[in-house]
C-alpha cells in the first residue's frame, strides 16, 4: 500500500472525478439524463466505505456538454441529483459537486487542470487542507489538477497508465482503492 493511504483520517478529503470513475463515461458523448448515468461496479459500495474515512468527499468534474448545448445545466444537475440520492440511499455521502461547463476552448476557463472548482470546494469547507487531500480521476487533466493543487492523486486505468500520465498511484477503480484501504 502507498504510504500517504495509511495516513488518511476524517481530516482528509477525496475527490473524485465523475464520469469514468464513478459511472460509466460514454466515449464520444455525454451523459446527459439519469436513465444514461451507470455506476461501475463496486463504486457505491466503495463510496459507503470512504464515507466512513474521510471528513470530505467532492465531485470534481467538467462537463463541456452544457457550453456545447449538448444538454443543460438543469439536465446536469438532474443527474447529479439522481447519483447523489443513489449514493446516499446506499449509505454512502457526498459533500459537494463541482462542476464546470466552460468550452476547452474558453480564455481563463475553470475546467481541470484549472483548481478553480478545488478552492470552491475550500471556501465552502474552509477545513479542507490540500495536503491532505486525494485527487481519484481517469484523465490526464485529473491528475494534473490534483498536482497543481498540491494532493496525492490516484490514477484509474483498466489497463496500464500512459507514460505520459504522473500520478501517486495507480488502481483499476474504486473498488479496488476500497481494498487497498481495508
Amino acid at each position: 500500500m502507498v504510504d500517504f493511504l495509511k495516513q488518511v483520517d476524517r481530516t482528509w478529503t477525496l475527490f473524485l472525478d465523475r464520469d469514468g470513475v464513478i459511472n460509466r463515461r460514454i466515449v464520444g458523448g455525454y451523459v446527459v439524463n439519469k436513465e444514461e448515468f451507470e455506476f461501475l461496479p463496486g463504486v457505491l459500495q466503495a463510496i459507503r466505505f470512504f464515507s466512513e474515512r474521510f471528513g470530505r468527499i467532492c465531485v470534481i468534474t467538467n462537463q463541456q456538454g452544457v457550453g456545447k448545448g449538448i444538454m443543460n445545466q438543469t439536465h446536469l444537475e438532474l443527474v447529479h441529483e439522481h447519483m447523489s440520492l443513489e449514493i446516499t440511499s446506499f449509505g454512502g455521502r457526498l459533500d459537494g459537486i463541482y462542476y464546470s461547463t466552460d468550452l476547452a476552448t474558453k480564455p481563463n476557463n475553470t475546467r481541470k487542470p484549472n483548481i478553480d472548482m478545488a478552492l470552491q470546494a475550500k471556501a465552502d469547507f474552509n477545513e479542507i487542507d490540500f495536503s491532505k487531500s486525494i485527487m481519484v480521476g481517469d484523465s490526464k487533466s485529473d491528475m494534473e489538477f490534483g498536482q497543481n493543487a498540491g494532493m496525492k492523486t490516484i490514477f484509474i486505468s483498466s489497463k496500464s497508465a500512459p507514460g505520459s500520465v504522473r500520478f501517486d498511484m495507480c488502481v483499476s477503480g474504486l473498488a479496488e482503492l476500497e481494498q487497498l484501504m481495508i
